[in-house]
């Protein structure tokens, strides 16, 4: 059994809350107000999405053929990246930890599919690698938040490599440029948009095995909990066996000052280049 444990409260204030997660602090905080209403507003596209189903939701992707799963997910993951209501889910949600939008810009919301079976297919084997999210051009203060939409086992969820915030694992980062990558595909920054781009595309992988004596982290949850760590964590997807599908939504943040100043969680081995904050959504809202 690993010994490195989920801190399950967050402390007072954003500065305390980012200096734990920059140093390597893993956090698993129970639904919130704001999560729980995130997630109810989730769920009822994604049941319109899959056709009002009466049955479980996790079980409905199998009653529809591929390609057009496939097309109903992307019509439901530009509506939840991209509406006005669903940035607004997400500044409650970062201001229930403490922060003050004027000071933070996000990713927005991007709803994340694994289905039963997935990593069989050869177009979504990207998914299940190990990886750091800032060998995708974004900065060491990266903040990344994860929120499932229903209740999920251990081996149902995804896993964390701790100690490797502080180690390198041999890479091929260097490939990936933010700046080309959105010049030719923009759509792809709301996850999966094109069938074939786990087939075309390349992205930053591991190339080389992680130490089978590392420690892994693994976690159960429950729908709307609130899983926060810094975007340097190296994690990976777990496979999910079985018939069941697992819908998630991540997020990621910046404090832009920090993010100015080059504060963050170290950075033992990226080589990314461009940066994804110019892209951001600013933490206050539009005026006028």
């Amino acid at each position: 059994m690993s010994a490195v444990s989920f801190t399950t409260s967050a402390p007072a204030g954003a500065d305390a809350l980012l200096s734990a997660l920059y140093g390597g602090e893993l956090f698993h905080l129970g639904a919130s107000a704001a999560s729980r209403r995130l997630v109810d507003d989730a769920r009822a596209l994604l049941r319109e999405a899959l056709g009002d189903v009466d049955d479980d939701l996790r079980l409905a992707p199998a009653r529809l053929p591929g390609d057009e799963f496939f097309r109903r997910m992307g019509a439901l993951r530009r509506r939840l990246y991209l509406g006005e209501d669903f940035h607004e889910h997400l500044r409650a949600l970062v201001v229930e930890l403490g922060f003050d939008l004027d000071r933070v810009a996000f990713d927005p919301l991007r709803l994340r599919i694994i289905q039963g079976g997935g990593h069989h297919n050869p177009a979504a084997r990207a998914v299940y690698y190990p990886h750091r999210d800032t060998w995708y051009g974004h900065p060491q203060s990266l903040v990344v938040g994860w929120i499932p939409l229903d209740d999920l086992r251990e081996e149902e969820t995804f896993v964390f490599f701790p100690e490797y915030l502080r180690r390198p694992a041999p890479n091929d980062s260097e490939i990936f440029d933010y700046d080309a990558w959105v010049r030719h595909g923009w759509s792809l920054k709301i996850g999966w948009q094109d069938p074939e781009a786990g087939l075309r595309a390349r992205y930053p992988q591991m190339t080389g095995p992680i130490d089978p004596a590392a420690e892994v982290l693994g976690f159960a949850c429950g729908a709307g909990d609130r899983i926060l760590f810094a975007g340097a964590h190296l994690h990976q997807t777990r496979a999910q066996i079985g018939e069941r599908t697992r819908y998630s939504l991540d997020f990621r943040l910046v404090d832009l000052a920090d993010a100015a100043a080059g504060r963050g969680a170290p950075n033992v081995d990226s080589r990314a280049r461009g940066s994804a904050v110019p892209d951001y959504v600013r933490g206050a809202p539009p005026h006028g």
